[in-house]
C-alpha cells in the first residue's frame, strides 16, 4: 500500500507531482486528496488534457473521471478546448448494437446525475428490445441476452465519472458485502425498502453526496427480479468485487 506523505508535503508538491500522486493513490488515499486538489484547481486545470492523454481510456479510472469534472467546473478556454478535443466524452465506450453513450457520457461529466439516471434506463430498454422500448420498462428476462459489452460500458461510465461510489458493480459488491439479502442492501443504497419508487424522482439524491451505490436506479416496485437479473449478468459478475 501506498504510505501517504505528510500533509504539507502533498500540499506543496508541484502541481504535475500532485496530479502524478493522486493518479497512483489507491481509492481512500485519492479521496484524502480531492479536497487538495479543489484547492489547487487553478494550477491544477492547464496540465489535465495533456494528463489524461497518457492515461488508458478503455478502464473505469475514477481519477481521471474527477479530473475531468475538475476541468468542466468553469467556462473557460479549458474547458472548451477539452469538449474540443473529447466531443464524445474521454472514456473509451463499445455497443455490440450501434448504442451511442455520448450524451451519457456528457451527462455524467457535467454531474447531472437525475438525466444520467434516464439515460441510462432509456439505454437499458433499447438493450432490452423494441417490445421494452414500447412498454416502457424491462423485464428480468430480457436482461440475459444483453451483450455484455454495453453492460460494460454503461457500469464504467457510471464508475469513472462518480468517483467509484455508483453502478451497478458497486450496487453488486454492496449487495455481496450484505450476504445477498436485499432488505439490507436497500438502507445502504439510500432506497429504504424499494418503495420510494412511488415518489420518483423527488425521494432520490441527485449529487455526489448520494449514499455509496445509490444510483443508477433500478425500479423495484415489481420485485427484486430486475435488478437481480443485472447484477447476475455475466459482465457484471466480472466487475463486482469480491
Amino acid at each position: 500500500m501506498l504510505s501517504g506523505p505528510p500533509v504539507t508535503a502533498t500540499a506543496t508538491a508541484s502541481p504535475g507531482a500532485l496530479l502524478e500522486r493522486f493518479q497512483a493513490a489507491n481509492g481512500r488515499q485519492r479521496r484524502s486528496l480531492v479536497a487538495t486538489l479543489q484547492t489547487r484547481r487553478q494550477e491544477l486545470r492547464p496540465l489535465i488534457a495533456d494528463h489524461l492523454a497518457g492515461l488508458d481510456a478503455t478502464g473505469d479510472d475514477w481519477a481521471a473521471g474527477f479530473l475531468i469534472q475538475m476541468l468542466l467546473e468553469e467556462g473557460d478556454g479549458l474547458r472548451a478546448d477539452f469538449l474540443s478535443r473529447y466531443p464524445d466524452g474521454w472514456l473509451a465506450t463499445v455497443s455490440a448494437c450501434g448504442l451511442d453513450y455520448a450524451p451519457l457520457e456528457r451527462a455524467l461529466m457535467a454531474q447531472r446525475f437525475e438525466e444520467a439516471d434516464r439515460l441510462t434506463s432509456a439505454l437499458l430498454r433499447e438493450l432490452a428490445g423494441a417490445d421494452a422500448v414500447r412498454r416502457g420498462y424491462v423485464y428480468y428476462s430480457e436482461v440475459p441476452p444483453m451483450p455484455s459489452a454495453d453492460l460494460d460500458s454503461l457500469d464504467r461510465l457510471w464508475v469513472c465519472y462518480s468517483q467509484g461510489r455508483f453502478g451497478f458493480s458497486v450496487q453488486g459488491t454492496l449487495l455481496a458485502s450484505c450476504n445477498g439479502r436485499w432488505e439490507l442492501l436497500w438502507p445502504k443504497l439510500g432506497w429504504k425498502d424499494g418503495g420510494l419508487w412511488t415518489r420518483y424522482p423527488g425521494s432520490f439524491q441527485w449529487s455526489i453526496d448520494a449514499p455509496e451505490g445509490h444510483m443508477p436506479l433500478v425500479n423495484q416496485l415489481r420485485g427484486v427480479r430486475l435488478m437481480d437479473a443485472l447484477l447476475r449478468h455475466p459482465a457484471l459478475q466480472q466487475r463486482i468485487k469480491a
